[in-house]
């Protein structure tokens, strides 16, 4: 290994051996980088639509809790989105409604029913819990 490292450096400072790449071996290199960066960006391509539905999980959680406590304090009045994220009684029971346009929709019924159309626009479906959200693409 020596012995090889030494001619090498008896070539390079006899002017035999350019220093530098060859046009072929940038071009290879690009090549491979397209490749990966290529594999990088399939691997990552799911991973919007998980994070939609966990999003979408969590917000349903959030606004049925909002829910179940609004009834608990206003006994026989029926909820909206108006009175949860509005100064009621005890409110509010959200900051601010939850959304996610591309992905989904929440809206409460005029019976009181929460609702989440997946993907947003979709036909509204009540919301029953996570499995509710596995539309989201």
């Amino acid at each position: 290994m020596i012995a090889t490292y030494r001619r090498l450096k008896q070539r390079r400072d006899a002017g035999e051996i350019e220093g530098g790449f060859t046009l072929i071996e940038l071009l290879i290199v690009i090549v491979v980088l397209g490749i990966l960066a290529g594999v990088v960006v399939f691997a990552l391509g799911g991973v919007t639509g998980k994070s939609a539905q966990a999003a979408c999980q969590a917000d349903g959680a959030t606004v049925s809790t909002a829910m179940a406590a609004f009834t608990a304090q206003n006994p026989g009045v029926t909820v909206s989105q108006t009175l949860l994220t509005g100064n009621t009684d005890g409110g509010p029971y959200i900051q601010s409604w939850p959304s996610n346009p591309p992905h989904y929709a929440y809206t409460i019924t005029s019976s009181g029913v929460l609702d989440v159309a997946v993907p947003a626009g979709g036909t509204p479906v009540a919301y029953t819990g996570p499995t509710s959200c596995s539309l989201v693409q």
